[in-house]
């Protein structure tokens, strides 16, 4: 496996619903991803941006073709070691953060460094997330952007091969949704991450290593970005 490979996606489909009521959603997706790649996944609603996301991460199944990273294929495990390998490997971030409402920020934080074997160090991750004053906070005194930035560090801290980012600016305004940007383009340069991040938002393509553009459940172009620009450059 060259590191190229890291993430394979092979022939995969996926439909829901059956007779006249089923529907194809993923219509024979094909790529792969190198490692420490920040890729995103470009597309309009209905596209099959969310769902490829679930089946790379595991909670979803296909029901045609594979996914395999680092050569293990998500298909050949049972549901005990597909769920060890979503604890030690996959990281998830969400529109909604899901937080723990009667932990603090650090507790929260910490939670994610119990699935680890080899956790980050959690006051080095707070101050890179720009926490660290707000550590000793309940959720319900964080502004949005600093719940999403908690819920980014929940995810980062079991340090992921993989981190998986659905929408992760949805529910923020523009500014908060740049910092929050430019806090995964960091996190994917210190610590080398893969990221894959689902957006209907051409602007933030611009700032990935590697674009997948979707449309209809099909892979419509496959581009690599020599010219990235830094998130806080974006302007849509």
């Amino acid at each position: 496996m060259s590191l190229e490979e890291f993430l394979v996606v092979s022939d995969v489909h996926k439909a829901f619903g059956t007779g006249d009521s089923r529907q194809e959603v993923l219509r024979g997706m094909d790529f792969t991803v190198a490692k420490g790649e920040f890729c995103v996944l470009l597309g309009p609603s209905g596209s099959g941006k969310s769902t490829l996301l679930n089946i790379i991460g595991g909670i979803d199944s296909a029901d045609d073709g594979f996914i395999s990273i680092a050569g293990d294929k998500l298909r050949d495990m049972d549901e005990k070691t597909l769920t060890r390998y979503r604890r030690k490997h996959l990281g998830y971030v969400f529109q909604l953060y899901n937080l723990i409402p009667n932990l603090n920020v650090k507790e929260n934080i910490e939670v994610g460094a119990y699935l680890s074997d080899a956790p980050l160090n959690i006051d080095e991750l707070l101050v890179t997330l720009g926490l660290w004053d707000h550590r000793y906070k309940l959720p319900n005194q964080l502004s949005g952007g600093q719940q999403q930035r908690t819920s980014i560090g929940r995810a980062i801290v079991k340090n992921p091969d993989i981190l998986l980012c659905d929408e992760p600016t949805g529910a923020l305004d523009y500014q908060t949704s740049k910092e929050i940007l430019k806090l995964i383009e960091d996190v994917n340069r210190k610590y080398g991450n893969t990221i894959i991040m689902v957006t209907h938002n051409e602007e933030i393509s611009k700032m990935a290593d590697h674009t997948i553009k979707l449309r209809d459940g099909r892979v419509r172009k496959n581009i690599r970005n020599d010219n990235r620009i830094s998130a806080m450059e974006l302007d849509w």
